[in-house]
C-alpha cells in the first residue's frame, strides 16, 4: 500500500493542494466537545474496573474540502479525535475489539492513524471522505472512501447495510464513511438504478477478500403515489434480496424495508414497518415517528446471559464488523420532537426490545446558540431486569451483570 493511503495527513495535504487548482473549492468543518456520564448499577461488572460513575471528555475537529472542475469532483473529510476519561479505560479490558472510533482494519485503505492510547487517554486522526467522482446530467460514478445511505428505517435498517447508525446514536450527523466504487445512472422518469461494490479485507491476513466485500445494485421507482426500492446482491459472503416501500397516507407518511439473507443458518430475513407525522397542538409544532423492526438473526431467549451472544455466530459478526446489530428479535421504537422555541427542540424516544421486555428512554434536546453553535444533549435511561438487553446480560457463574445504568450526554458544536 502506498506511503499516501497509510498516512491520513499526507493524503489530505495532496487534496489540499489539487483543491487549490480547481476552478471550485468548498471548504468548512467543525469542532465538537462532549462529556458523556453513566451510573453503573452495584451489580455491573464494569464497576470491577470503573468508578460507579465513569465520565468522558471527547473533542473532535473535523475538516471537509470539496473541489469540482468541469464534471470533475473529488472530496475530503480529515477528522481529529482526542478522547480522555474512564470508559477509554475500562473499554479496553471488556471490548477491546470493539473500538471507541471507526477503524480501518477492514477497509481498503488505511486511513487511521492512532498516536495515542493509553491509561485514560486515546488520540488519533483520520480520514472520512476521500473520493474523486465524474458527474453528467444522468449519470454519477464515484471511487474511494464515501458514504451510502440506502432504505426506509427511522431506527433501524433493514436495507441500509454499509455503516448503519446505531438506533440509539444521538449525534447523526455524519455517516462513516468506506471505500467503494457507486455509479448512479438516472432515468427521465425519475427512476434511477445505483450500484456500489464495497472493497474490503480480511482483518486476519490484510488481503482483499470477495467473502469480506460488498456488491450490491438498488432499483428506485416511482409507482403512482408510491415509491419502491428493489435491492439484491451480496454482502460478506451471504446473497442478500431487499424490496422497500414508500406511500403517503393522509397526511402521514408510511415505509417499509424487507431483506432477506442466504447466512450460514440459513434464510433470515430482517423488516420495518415506519409511519411519521407532523401537526401543531398547544400552539407547538410537533412531528412523531413509530417504527417496528423485526430481525431473524435475534434470540428468542427473554433471559439471557453475556456466552449467549458471543456463541451466535451470525450476532458475533454483525457485531465485530459494525452491521446492524439487534439482541432481540422484536423492537417498538417512537419519538416525538416538540419545537418548544423557533431555537429549542425536545424529543422523548423509546426504544424497546419487545422479546425481553426492556427499553431506552432518551430525552435528546438541541438548542441553537447561534447561526454557528449549537448545544445537544440526552438523558438516557436503560430499564428492565437482568437478563435483558437494556437491563444488562448476565455474567455467568456469578451475581453480576454487563450493565450500564442513566447517563447523560452534552455536546457543544461549532461550525465554520
Amino acid at each position: 500500500m502506498s506511503t499516501i493511503l497509510r498516512n491520513p495527513e499526507l493524503a489530505l495535504l495532496v487534496l489540499f493542494l489539487a483543491a487549490g487548482s480547481a476552478a471550485d473549492t468548498d471548504f468548512g468543518g467543525h469542532g465538537k466537545l462532549r462529556g458523556i456520564a453513566n451510573a453503573l448499577p452495584s451489580d455491573s461488572i464494569i464497576r470491577t474496573t470503573a468508578p460507579s460513575v465513569p465520565f468522558d471528555v471527547e473533542g473532535e475537529l473535523r475538516l471537509n474540502v470539496k473541489a469540482s472542475s468541469g464534471a470533475w469532483r473529488a472530496e475530503a473529510a480529515y477528522s481529529l479525535f482526542l478522547l480522555y476519561g474512564d470508559r477509554v479505560a475500562y473499554r479496553r479490558d471488556f471490548a477491546d475489539n470493539l473500538p471507541l472510533y471507526p477503524d480501518d482494519e477492514r477497509r481498503l485503505f488505511d486511513l487511521t492513524q492512532v498516536f495515542e492510547d493509553s491509561g485514560k487517554r486515546l488520540a488519533l486522526h483520520r480520514l472520512d471522505r476521500l473520493s474523486i467522482g465524474y458527474t453528467s446530467d444522468d449519470f454519477v460514478i464515484r471511487f474511494g472512501r464515501q458514504a451510502l445511505s440506502w432504505g426506509n428505517g427511522l431506527f433501524f435498517s433493514s436495507l441500509d447495510l454499509v455503516n448503519p447508525f446505531d438506533p440509539a446514536a444521538i449525534d447523526t450527523e455524519y455517516k462513516t464513511g468506506d471505500d467503494m466504487l457507486y455509479a448512479q445512472r438516472l432515468f427521465e422518469t425519475g427512476n434511477d438504478v445505483q450500484a456500489a461494490v464495497v472493497v474490503r479485507r480480511n482483518p486476519e491476513t490484510g488481503n482483499v477478500s470477495s467473502s469480506q466485500s460488498s456488491a450490491l445494485l438498488k432499483y428506485h421507482a416511482f409507482i403512482g403515489a408510491s415509491e419502491l426500492d428493489i435491492l439484491f446482491g451480496q454482502h460478506y459472503d451471504e446473497p442478500v434480496f431487499g424490496l422497500g416501500l414508500v406511500r403517503s397516507v393522509g397526511g402521514a407518511v408510511i415505509r417499509s424495508d424487507v431483506s432477506v439473507m442466504d447466512s450460514d443458518d440459513g434464510y433470515k430475513a430482517r423488516a420495518l414497518i415506519n409511519g411519521s407525522l407532523s401537526w401543531v397542538a398547544f400552539g407547538k409544532n410537533m412531528s412523531g415517528s413509530v417504527e417496528y423492526f423485526y430481525s431473524g438473526f435475534g434470540l428468542t431467549d427473554d433471559d439471557l446471559l453475556v456466552t449467549d451472544v458471543a456463541a451466535n455466530v451470525a450476532l458475533s459478526e454483525q457485531l465485530l464488523r459494525g452491521d446492524l446489530f439487534s439482541i432481540g428479535r422484536h423492537y417498538l421504537a417512537g419519538n416525538v420532537l416538540v419545537e418548544m422555541t423557533p431555537l429549542l427542540s425536545l424529543t422523548p424516544s423509546v426504544l424497546a426490545n419487545v422479546s425481553d421486555g426492556s427499553a431506552l428512554f432518551q430525552l435528546i434536546g438541541q438548542y441553537s446558540l447561534s447561526d454557528n453553535s449549537v448545544l445537544l444533549g440526552s438523558l438516557n435511561v436503560p430499564i428492565g431486569p437482568s437478563g435483558t438487553e437494556f437491563g444488562g446480560l448476565r455474567v455467568p457463574l456469578t451475581d453480576l451483570r454487563f450493565s450500564t445504568g442513566p447517563g447523560v450526554f452534552v455536546q457543544f458544536g461549532g461550525y465554520f
